[in-house]
């Protein structure tokens, strides 16, 4: 069994591989203060940044889940989501209202994708 764990420490890794399986851990935005547009967009940022780093891309998604603090963000979040996803490639995906870690965050995303 081949896994390999990029970017370990003792909670998680921020990547782990397996048979060709990249999965990242849930991302939030870079700047927790800015609003929905902003906070999903550097979040995303951070998803390709991770997908590159670990040998795929936004076009190899297999699945995301998002999770949103109050759905009252869901719209704002959804267009910025649409203007990311490459035509034709939209992944498997859910998205739910959650508590978050911490109460500046408004989005969180976990994915899970192929290797190119």
């Amino acid at each position: 069994m081949n896994i390999e764990r990029l970017e370990t420490k003792q909670r998680m890794s921020r990547i782990v591989k397996h048979n060709g399986t990249i999965y990242l851990c849930g991302q939030v935005a870079a700047d927790a203060t800015k609003d929905i547009t902003e906070q999903t967009q550097t979040m995303l940022d951070k998803v390709d940044a991770l997908l590159i780093q670990a040998g795929s891309d936004r076009k190899h998604i297999l699945s995301a889940t998002i999770y949103v603090k109050d759905m009252s963000y869901f719209a704002d979040m959804n267009a910025v989501w649409d203007a990311w996803v490459p035509e034709g490639h939209a992944p498997a995906r859910a998205c739910v209202a959650a508590k978050m870690a911490r109460e500046a965050l408004l989005v969180e995303i976990s994915v899970v994708a192929a290797e190119v």
